[in-house]
């Protein structure tokens, strides 16, 4: 709204205004600097306000406006079917057989018709006053105004009372006055044909499948009506979607739902499902939920037909409901387990779809994917429980599955969290070197990495540039054992790899555990030379053999410190080898400027601050993530066993193979 505002009083930023106030940007504030927007202008100007944006999304906001008005006429009990057209050209029809918008005068606008007010004014409609919608999806009185106004044509008709009345607009304005079309003794209702505009819309078109799912939702969510979708076969050619089919199910809700889990295994074979009014005749709700065996689950929620992808209050009630019924039926079952039961582990294998019809909803945005009814928790809560706890004591049997499938899913909640906090708490309280780790604060592993560096003085500077609250360090002795080499013996009394497994947390070999280990990654971070990548390659090697499951998960990870700097007066760069030195000189630097090059000698000669915005930075390092395609596990396998096993003969094989291909050689 802000920036419709700006725009009003002189463009983007408020130049008019501020000129007045500081002599810039053309002169004295006035009232006539003042610019008011007509009609429909607003969403011209600003579309993003009112359908989201332009893109497809918006788009297909515009066809549901209009098959939203159609539905409120079904759900009002005055159509029973719609008729939804894509022809090719992008253009769309959408039509009903109910009452037909109101073609007498105006009474506010007497030179107008109510249709042309409807469709040329913003916040016009037959749903303010509550008398002709009980309940509607569109509340706010501007869907088909802003069709009118994103269309380059529209074309609308009426059929009331035998007589067919037709207008035609150009970009939101009346290109005639509204015609007498003659007799229509057989038909009646509304119908809108319409163009999208491409100077608002640009190459976005409307597409079969999307618009051919909302039908079919649409129909689901009321089964008093008949959706008629038809397409060109040209826009259908080679999918899924038929050219033509009519759109009704008796069954509603269940059957949208079963449906769509009819391929997931379920915990339970039955589907509870239903519908009711809700208390004070305040509207009413319909639901169907399954509870899935391993999968997790999904709830998909409307309100008077309009999808609501970000939840809100009947959402809430939805969920206080069935979590709170099924613990009271713990309680009364006396089972003691069940006061571990939380929202999640009763909601978490569920699928489900809700819809509410209420009267004057509120939503989020004029877009209204989130329903802000305060009213809207309590009244389906009440509805629901009472309903979910006749359900439970119906078939007991099945409710303590129920409650035994909650309790199992709680039980391992808590196991998860403890061996969580268990494994953090115990290698930091068995770390035999307690003063070399320097671990992070935070308790979850999300977020967390730990750096291996080589030295208590490269761990030094890295305990520094670190962030204390998710990165910890660990500094290791020298180059570490080469477990591809060693004996299992050896291997077990090394101090140095027994400190890693410690502070990693998730055992090794045939005890690994995923789910113990205590940082989302382990960063090698090693001096960017040959004798770092002598060490990188040894710790490589161990994670290989001892840990794979560390790098098939994704958790392995190589730091990239800069060999060189490159500087300059005040300019600086950073270079990772001498190709990428003789690069940054080229590129960054003036011919034959004098640039001053220094090498590092080690990240512990470097000074923390610059090893931070260098190498430990999450928004400015290079990290290279270690991974090994299954594809590739044999060719792998050979290789570590040529350059890292115990047979020196297939070390040198291998340099000599790869000798003739060496041009440099760092020494």
């Amino acid at each position: 709204m802000n920036d419709l505002f700006d725009s009003m009083v002189g463009g983007p930023g408020g130049g008019a205004r501020n000129g007045g106030r500081n002599g810039r940007g053309g002169g004295a504030y006035t009232a006539k600097d003042i610019e008011v927007l007509e009609g429909l202008e607003p969403v011209r100007r600003r579309p993003g306000m009112y359908i989201g944006g332009t893109d497809e999304s918006g788009l297909h906001h515009l066809a549901a406006e209009l098959i939203d008005n159609a539905m409120d006429e079904a759900v009002a009990g005055h159509a029973s079917f719609i008729e939804v057209v894509l022809e090719e050209g992008n253009v769309l029809s959408v039509r009903d057989n109910g009452r037909g918008i109101p073609v007498d005068p105006h009474p506010k606008f007497k030179h107008l018709s109510a249709l042309e007010v409807i469709l040329t004014t913003l916040h016009s409609g037959g749903k303010f006053g509550g008398h002709a919608y009980s309940t509607s999806g569109g509340l706010h009185g501007v869907g088909s105004s802003v069709v009118n106004a994103l269309s380059d044509w529209l074309e609308v008709e009426v059929a009331r009372e035998r007589t067919l009345w037709r207008q035609s607009y150009r970009r939101g304005k009346p290109t005639g006055k509204l015609l007498n079309a003659g007799a229509a003794p057989n038909r009646r209702g509304t119908q809108i044909r319409f163009h999208p505009d491409p100077e608002v819309f640009g190459a976005a078109r409307f597409e079969p499948p999307r618009l051919y799912r909302l039908c079919r939702s649409k129909a689901y969510l009321f089964r008093g009506v008949e959706i008629r979708w038809s397409a060109a076969p040209a826009l259908v050619r080679g999918s899924d979607v038929p050219a033509e089919a009519v759109l009704h199910f008796p069954g509603g809700l269940a059957d949208s739902l079963a449906a769509e889990i009819e391929e997931m295994a379920r915990a339970l074979p039955t589907l509870w499902a239903g519908e009711g009014p809700l208390p004070g005749e305040a509207g009413r709700v319909e639901w169907a939920v399954a509870w899935l065996a391993e999968e997790d689950g999904f709830l998909h929620s409307y309100c008077n037909t309009v999808p609501t992808p970000q939840g809100g209050a009947h959402e809430q009630g939805f969920r206080a409901a069935l979590f709170r019924a099924l613990r009271a039926w713990g309680e009364q079952r006396g089972n003691r387990r069940a006061q571990q039961v939380l929202a999640e582990d009763v909601l978490g294998p569920i699928a489900a779809k809700l819809s509410v019809f209420l009267r004057e909803p509120q939503f989020v945005g004029q877009t209204k994917e989130k329903l802000a009814s305060p009213e809207a928790q309590r009244l389906v809560e009440t509805a629901l429980r009472d309903r979910f706890e006749h359900f439970l004591a119906a078939d007991p049997a099945q409710a303590d599955s129920l409650l035994g499938l909650a309790i199992d899913r709680a039980e391992e909640r808590v196991r998860r969290r403890e061996a969580r906090e268990t494994a953090r708490k115990t290698a930091t309280r068995r770390l035999r070197l307690p003063g070399k780790l320097a671990d992070c604060t935070r308790a979850e592993r999300d977020g967390t990495e730990i750096f291996l560096v080589e030295g208590d003085s490269a761990g030094g500077s890295a305990k520094q540039a670190r962030d204390r609250q998710n990165q910890a360090v660990l500094p290791l002795r020298g180059k570490v054992l080469n477990v591809a080499s060693a004996s299992v013996e050896k291997l077990r009394q090394n101090q140095e790899l027994k400190d890693l497994i410690e502070a990693l947390g998730c055992g090794v070999g045939e005890r690994f555990d995923r789910a113990k280990l205590r940082y989302a990654r382990v960063i090698i971070m090693t001096d960017a030379d040959v004798d770092g990548a002598h060490i990188a390659s040894l710790l490589m090697t161990f994670f290989y053999r001892e840990l794979p499951g560390l790098i098939e998960n994704g958790h392995l990870y190589l730091a990239r410190p800069p060999l060189y700097r490159l500087t300059q007066g005040a300019k600086s760069a950073y270079a990772m080898d001498d190709a990428d030195r003789e690069r940054r000189l080229a590129l960054d630097f003036k011919p034959g400027a004098k640039v001053e090059v220094s090498r590092f000698k080690g990240l512990g000669e470097m000074p923390s601050a610059l090893l931070r915005e260098t190498t430990m930075d999450p928004k400015r390092r290079i990290l290279l993530r270690v991974m090994v395609a299954s594809a590739e596990r044999a060719e792998t396998d050979s290789l570590v066993e040529s350059l890292m096993g115990r047979r020196p003969e297939l070390r040198f094989q291998f340099i000599q193979e790869h000798a003739p291909s060496v041009s440099e050689v760092d020494i």
